[in-house]
């Protein structure tokens, strides 16, 4: 089962979420503040996090901060600002998923299912593909190369895993940076070229497993 932390000085909207993700079957944890959130962070596995921004003590911003110096944990940020510098700092801080506020409880369960999907957390039994040398882990979210493991980025990770569970299907371009990097995403699809390049020089000789359809997107060949 899944863990959600939702951090928001608002009670009520505290109690709203909570009601709409133990629905979902999620199990769920509270923080009325950033320092409370990252105290609860460093006690406790959470698998998601929404974070607010405008919070007592500690921002949301700062919050992030503090947590993505000892987890890498996906966050959705909830504000009530859609400026671009405030979508921008969060992104910047590794931010997974922007929401602007108001928002349905129903978008917020789509967005955490889609992020735990990304991540391989609702996957059920041990899911893994292989070819040659190449064996991607989804349920450990691990991956080797020849036997030794690959460190990866975090969105580096995400990129590949989805590749893997979409395997042999055409992606879009369109399709792969709104499955990644959110909804809301904020950017060009030149932070896609860059990752993509990261992406093969990580795997290495299996690099050759995405193709490159021209004009399109790209596909990752089961074999």
């Amino acid at each position: 089962m899944a863990k959600i932390l939702i951090c928001d000085d608002e009670a009520g909207l505290r109690a709203v979420i909570r009601k709409y993700a133990e629905y979902e079957g999620y199990g769920v944890g509270e923080a009325c503040d950033g320092a409370e959130a990252v105290r609860a962070c460093r006690a406790d596995g959470f698998d998601v996090v929404i974070m607010d921004v405008m919070m007592p003590q500690m921002d949301g911003f700062s919050a992030v901060r503090e947590i993505r110096g000892f987890s890498d944990v996906p966050v959705i940020m909830l504000s009530a600002k859609n400026e671009e510098y405030d979508r921008v700092l969060a992104f910047e801080l590794g931010v997974d998923d922007y929401v602007v506020k108001p928002f349905s409880s129903k978008e917020i369960m789509l967005r955490i299912a889609a992020i735990l999907r990304r991540a391989g957390k609702d996957t059920d039994g041990r899911v893994v593909f292989t070819a040659g040398g190449f064996v991607a882990d989804l349920t450990a979210h691990k991956v080797t190369i020849d036997g030794v493991v690959v460190e990866l980025a975090p969105k580096i990770a995400d990129l590949l895993f989805f590749f893997v569970r979409n395997k042999g299907i055409a992606l879009s371009r369109e399709k792969i940076l709104a499955e990644v990097w959110g909804f809301d995403y904020f950017g060009d699809d030149r932070t896609l070229d860059t990752h993509m390049k990261l992406l093969r020089k990580a795997i290495g000789p299996y690099g050759n497993l995405i193709k490159t359809l021209r004009g399109l997107g790209y596909r990752f060949e089961e074999s």
